[in-house]
């Protein structure tokens, strides 16, 4: 018989009834990313499932479901794929307890940090004298320019050559960085970033202009990340750990479009718990 991609076609859309009534099928997945090329034969056959108590489902949400990911490669020119009829007014309204939050953690943070920033920038120049601080352009929510702050975590001249994609085994971060890193110290200066506004605790992590700019390019719907307020930690951290090449970044935006799309209280509660996980 015919076969597809190595598995054997069953049959054609008139077949689709007779086969889930035969097969006892649950679940019906649309394998069509455009609508328009659904024809009126799979059409009528759809309905027919659907009718009889059949789940009928596309693949991109089944895809979304299964990986906590969007298919950005398999939604094509669908936009609305991307959006989630969520109630606005409570999105509102958690915007507005999250600003409350990122406040208090931002202040609370700085005051805790105040007293360890001696200990840790002595340890930092002793290991590699420079800078014990590292400030870097970044782009937040409308697209807009921001500097965030870090503790240096690599030696001074790490981009004399321009800015790179950071390595798993990099070179260029120092013996205290490599600590820093593994512990997450680095980012407690983000602190001040939370208070005045230009991150939020949770959110798609913010990327160089640089490499914004080579992006928006290359990959579709990346813009769609700066809609919201980037974050310290955020779905694609806890669900794709590394990041140092176009095609991890393209992993990344599929679990940030996600977050996007299903942002609210249980998914931020959620990113939460898997960062602390994490960090224990």
């Amino acid at each position: 018989g015919l076969e597809m991609f190595g598995k054997k076609v069953l049959g054609t859309s008139r077949d689709l009834e007779s086969l889930v009534r035969r097969l006892e099928v649950d679940e019906v997945i649309v394998a069509v990313t455009d609508p328009h090329r659904i024809g009126p034969d799979l059409l009528a056959a759809l309905v027919d499932c659907w009718k009889q108590g059949v789940s009928v489902i596309p693949m991109s949400l089944y895809y979304e479901e299964f990986t906590g990911s969007v298919p950005v490669e398999h939604i094509g020119q669908n936009l609305f794929a991307l959006v989630d009829h969520q109630n606005q007014v409570l999105l509102r309204v958690w915007g507005a307890v999250r600003r409350l939050i990122d406040l208090v953690v931002g202040l609370v943070g700085l005051l805790i940090l105040a007293p360890l920033t001696p200990v840790i920038a002595l340890a930092i120049w002793l290991d590699c004298p420079g800078p014990i601080f590292y400030r870097q352009q970044r782009i937040g929510q409308g697209g807009r320019t921001f500097w965030l702050t870090k503790f240096r975590s690599m030696i001074p001249d790490a981009e004399k050559e321009g800015a790179q994609w950071a390595q798993k085994r990099d070179d260029r971060i120092t013996r205290v960085g490599r600590i820093l890193r593994k512990a997450r110290i680095d980012e407690l200066p983000q602190f001040w970033n939370l208070l005045v506004g230009d991150m939020s605790l949770i959110g798609p992590r913010p990327e160089r202009p640089e490499f914004v700019q080579q992006l928006d390019t290359l990959l579709p719907y990346y813009a769609i990340r700066h809609s919201i307020k980037p974050g310290i930690t955020g779905w694609a951290q806890v669900r794709y750990q590394y990041g140092s090449s176009v095609d991890d970044s393209l992993n990344k935006l599929q679990y940030d479009l996600y977050y996007v799309k299903h942002r609210g209280p249980a998914l931020d509660a959620l990113i939460a718990l898997h960062t602390l996980r994490i960090m224990a």
